[in-house]
């Protein structure tokens, strides 16, 4: 459907407009997202750190015409600016968007699924996907959009051709339900696990589950797993909150249900599930063995039968079903180059986000895009490609790929939209004819986007690209340290600035693709240890003001030609770079100052700020941006009285230095530990590094861990008592025990440290005790208790079940040793959520 401006007034009930012209088809939240500016509508939706109403006069410019702004801003500015744009005052833009979303939907008749819950929203979402795509033409939400933004994004996709729609609904406290609830309105509910994931905005488990409910108040069926509730409660006796007649579809391995598991036998790689449906026994086959995994296909079942379907019909389906994966995964490919897997699904929606995706992560090198066809979407084909290529286009890709024989097809309207640009077209019948036609070698120092349906089998080109590099792999998820960068400028307050260390490969997790996103959730500052490493980040198009905290003189023309600020902490390296300045015709070049508090490392002593300040007003050719100090002890209480005091002589040498040389600069001198425990010392900007990553993350603390090292096993053996394993004959069998050898040694990171007990790995719910000692590029460990066990099986040495902190405690090494020391041969891998 399409809007006129007149209409978007008379849903918001404001004054009605005379632009009956303008048509609006987009609605936008984040400017760095526009893709059709002339039909699209932004919402100026306030944040914690940037407020939408900045972006007005970038996106006017980029063609943007229509604007939802807040009636309390003084809108003279932007008015006077965008000539001939439309302005939408109104109270709130986020109730705006929710109300022109909830209009929309109002305008169809078909059955909607809304899902909500803890756990499993976008698992169960997607697998009713592929459970029903070739029943239904079938709208959802994209990934996980089931925020206050997300769910109203998600319904405006609707359109006459869908005939079913799905989708997710997320709240984090009281009343968020109410304002998300008539927008999706759905007619069949489904509820996941209900567990105390985003329990902290309700008082408990009862008010929670309470809230969730409020999305089924306009449902006929109801859908459950009884054993997914708190003991004691019982959503059907306690029916009367819905006013109306419900259906309720349950399943359960112990009460009463619609279907009920009588058994469950657990294979390699399936679970035979017996299941009691209307006074019959069924046997299900599901390829997947956990418990999570389980609770949700009985949830899609459950709405498989709502729907109609019968028994055959469920069981086929349930055996197909794949994994969800909802990450892009960048990774090192051959020849340079690096590759974005984004396997999770192909809709326009979904291609537009990973778009944006490969601009941001390219920075200005070379891109290129493969992309399959796009099936199942109802929209006719001359029009959806001339929208994906149209798309392509403005990303100023090198090379378009389309493979399958619609979009070969359509290859004349897709050459259309790339007139007038350099980008080089190739269209293959199937990925065979691609991977027989196409050169490795082609691809050279570039950033690839795969983009396929689950058909065309994009995970062989994926392997074609990939690096051969041994198997084990460092896997950063770049979603977790954008949520950890939000925790933590949501701690430290919208006035206060945030510079990111991102020294030492950042931490080992690989320096320009975490810089990127770092850039993308608006950090203020990077910090690097060196010269060199600033300038692999301005390459890799990184535009930040970069820090470098040990510059040294070697470095001074690479550090300006890159435009690079340097630490100056002592007297002689301050007049070396005056010096070079001057030999240069440089001036006001922005310096940091740094000042010694009680490290006793680097840094002008508290007394030389008289004498420094009289320096700087004498010598134009430097301009401090800011003065930072070191804590010593800021994570421990212990030593709380030291940090307090080397606050107070910090505060008072920066007085000094702004009334002698009389402007004011940016002070920092919290770390990541200040950030939590002395709010006082956060000041103008915190210099965080290793907080970035979670490597302290809990339930409590709100942060996500980063990073996770995986490798696998390469050997399986059965010791008898009495032999020995390793070298050194270091550990002799007390009885006959099974040993795993495993692809990864102290080459890799792995300290020899963890010989002989001190380290564990984590197998299939097992921690697994190093056997001997470490060696190079192997280690040994017990696995005699782990079940079901194989060659290649997946050994996670940090990550989600053992913290970088406990393998640093069973050591004797930091964090920082621990996360640093990671070698460049094991291979990273970015996640994007």
């Amino acid at each position: 459907m399409k809007y006129t401006a007149k209409d978007i007034a008379q849903i918001l009930d404001l004054s009605v407009m005379t632009a009956d012209a303008v048509v609006i088809e987009q609605l936008l939240t984040d400017s760095r997202k526009l893709v059709f500016p002339a039909q699209t509508l932004f919402f100026a939706l306030p944040g914690p750190r940037r407020d939408g109403h900045e972006f007005i006069e970038s996106l006017y410019d980029q063609g943007v015409r229509c604007f939802v702004v807040n009636q309390q801003m003084d809108l003279l500015k932007w008015k006077t600016y965008c000539s001939g744009a439309v302005f939408f005052e109104v109270a709130n833009c986020l109730t705006a968007l929710q109300k022109i979303a909830a209009h929309h939907r109002s305008h169809f008749n078909i059955p909607v699924i809304g899902i909500t819950g803890s756990n499993g929203k976008t698992v169960v979402k997607e697998w009713l996907y592929q459970l029903l795509s070739n029943s239904y033409h079938i709208v959802r939400s994209p990934r996980s959009y089931n925020s206050q933004i997300g769910v109203p994004l998600s319904v405006w996709k609707m359109n006459a051709t869908h005939e079913l729609a799905i989708f997710e609904a997320g709240i984090s406290t009281t009343h968020e339900m109410e304002q998300i609830a008539p927008v999706i309105k759905p007619t069949i509910g489904v509820l996941t696990h209900m567990g105390h994931a985003h329990a902290e905005g309700f008082t408990g488990m009862s008010q929670k589950i309470q809230e969730k409910l409020r999305l089924f108040e306009t449902v006929d069926t109801l859908i459950y797993g009884k054993d997914l509730l708190n003991e004691g409660v019982d959503i059907e006796a306690d029916a009367s909150m819905f006013n109306r007649p419900i259906t309720f579809y349950s399943w359960s391995r112990k009460a009463p249900a619609t279907i009920v598991i009588t058994s469950e036998i657990n294979t390699r790689n399936f679970t035979e599930l017996h299941l009691l449906h209307a006074g019959q026994t069924h046997l299900i086959q599901l390829p997947f063995t956990d418990k999570a995994s389980i609770d949700n296909a009985m949830l899609c079942m459950l709405t498989l039968l709502a729907l109609g379907k019968d028994v055959s019909f469920i069981a086929n389906g349930i055996k197909q079903l794949t994994p969800v994966d909802m990450r892009m995964q960048l990774k090192k490919g051959m020849n340079g180059c690096a590759f974005i897997n984004d396997s999770y699904n192909l809709d326009f929606d979904s291609f537009v986000v990973a778009g944006f995706y490969l601009q941001a992560q390219a920075a200005g090198r070379d891109s290129s895009i493969v992309v399959s066809d796009f099936t199942e979407t109802g929209e006719a084909s001359q029009n959806l490609y001339a929208k994906v290529a149209k798309h392509a286009a403005t990303l100023g890709i090198k090379r378009f790929i389309g493979i399958g024989g619609q979009i070969k097809k359509n290859q004349s309207v897709i050459q259309k939209e790339f007139l007038g640009t350099s980008t080089q077209l190739y269209f293959f019948d199937s990925t065979l004819s691609f991977l027989q036609q196409f050169r490795l070698q082609d691809f050279s120092n570039e950033i690839i986007l795969l983009k396929g349906a689950r058909v065309f089998e994009f995970e062989r080109i994926a392997k074609w690209l990939e690096q051969k590099m041994h198997e084990t792999v460092l896997e950063i998820n770049l979603t977790a340290l954008a949520h950890n960068v939000k925790q933590i400028q949501h701690t430290i307050g919208a006035s206060t600035k945030l510079m990111a260390v991102v020294k030492a490969f950042s931490y080992g997790n690989g320096s320009a693709e975490i810089a990127r996103t770092l850039a993308a959730v608006k950090t203020d500052y990077l910090a690097v240890a060196y010269v060199d490493e600033g300038v692999e980040l301005r390459r890799a198009g990184i535009h930040l003001p970069i820090m470098v905290m040990s510059p040294d003189e070697a470095g001074f023309d690479a550090m300006v030609a890159f435009g690079l600020e340097p630490e100056i902490y002592s007297f002689e390296i301050y007049e070396a770079f005056a010096s070079f300045l001057n030999v240069q015709g440089l001036e006001a070049y922005g310096i940091h100052i740094k000042i010694n508090t009680g490290m006793n490392r680097l840094g002008f002593e508290p007394a030389d700020a008289t004498v420094l300040a009289q320096k700087l007003v004498s010598d134009k050719r430097m301009v401090v941006k800011s003065v930072m100090s070191h804590l010593v002890a800021s994570d421990a209480q212990a030593h709380d009285a030291f940090t307090r005091e080397q606050l107070e002589v910090f505060e008072q040498v920066c007085s000094s230095l702004e009334t002698q040389i009389r402007y004011s600069f940016i002070k920092h001198i919290a770390n990541s530990h200040a950030v939590q425990r002395h709010p006082a010392a956060t000041l103008d900007m915190v210099r965080v590094g290793i907080g970035l990553y979670g490597t302290s993350a809990n339930a409590s603390n709100g942060f996500r861990k980063v990073a996770s090292l995986k490798t696998t096993i390469a050997q399986i053996r059965q010791v008898p008592a009495g032999a020995s394993v390793g070298y050194e004959r270091a550990a002799i069998m007390e009885k006959a025990t099974r040993i795993a050898t495993v692809r990864i040694g102290y080459a890799d990171g792995y300290d020899r440290r963890f010989s002989n007990g001190v380290g564990k790995m984590y197998i299939k719910g097992v921690l697994c005790p190093v056997v001997g000692l470490v060696c190079m590029d192997m280690t040994m460990i017990d696995v005699t208790d782990v079940k079901d066990i194989s060659i290649n099986d997946e050994v996670e040495i940090f990550g989600e079940h053992i913290a970088v902190e406990t393998l640093a405690n069973w050591s004797g090494m930091n964090r920082y040793e621990m996360m640093s020391g990671i070698n460049a041969r094991v291979k990273r891998i970015y996640i994007e959520e």
